[in-house]
């Protein structure tokens, strides 16, 4: 059951997240390819890194699913771009629940490996946002983390989450859900109304 839920979310997050990473790629004029690629990079970055630091094949070469997800993702916005354009809000909420998913899938697949629950709220906090950070280094852009939003602030609070729903018992599959809508919630709540961390203070004094 745990696996089926896994490969749900991680469908769903690639498919969410290839959307933001096309829609972006679409705003500095890319090609089709370019596009693709764009969705790609989004898609599993944000995973493969997970993967790797946890010393097992990174999820998208066990099977061709996410890369076939991201080119129906491609198709999608290409046939249905002129009708979404009145729908701009909906380009951030494909980021977000691509951000929510893919945090949960994160920590779940962290716990599987035996991991305690502080390194699985890291792992699916990379998992989460590194996907956007790279889709920001090949668009030339200010990287998300960076923004004074809330972003992978969000991941981290719907991780610790996670970890006391699960610690009181929660059946799994509710726990995944509190948990998606609570990060996405956040997210949308920090943009809405302005919500970031304080900023540093300039200290060289210039």
């Amino acid at each position: 059951m745990n696996d089926t839920l896994q490969y749900v979310i991680e469908i769903l997050g690639t498919f969410a997240f290839a959307i933001s990473g096309i829609r972006h790629a679409a705003a500095k004029h890319f090609d089709w390819f370019g596009g693709y690629v764009c969705g790609v990079a989004v898609a599993i970055g944000g995973g493969t890194i997970r993967d790797v630091l946890l010393g097992t094949t990174p999820f998208w070469m066990t099977t061709p699913m996410y890369l076939i997800c991201t080119a129906f993702a491609l198709l999608f916005v290409i046939t249905f771009h002129r009708k979404m354009k009145w729908l701009q809000n909906a380009w951030f909420v494909f980021d977000t629940f691509g951000l929510a998913l893919f945090t949960i899938a994160g920590l779940q697949k962290s716990l599987l490996f035996g991991q305690p629950y502080w390194v699985a709220i890291i792992l699916g906090c990379i998992t989460g946002a590194a996907g956007g950070v790279i889709r920001d280094v090949l668009l030339n852009n200010e990287p998300v983390i960076f923004h004074r939003e809330i972003y992978a602030m969000a991941c981290v609070l719907g991780g610790l989450l996670y970890w006391l729903l699960s610690f009181l018992g929660m059946p799994q599959e509710l726990v995944v859900i509190v948990s998606f809508l609570f990060i996405c919630v956040v997210r949308l709540l920090a943009v809405r109304y302005h919500l970031s961390l304080p900023t540093l203070r300039d200290v060289t004094g210039e």
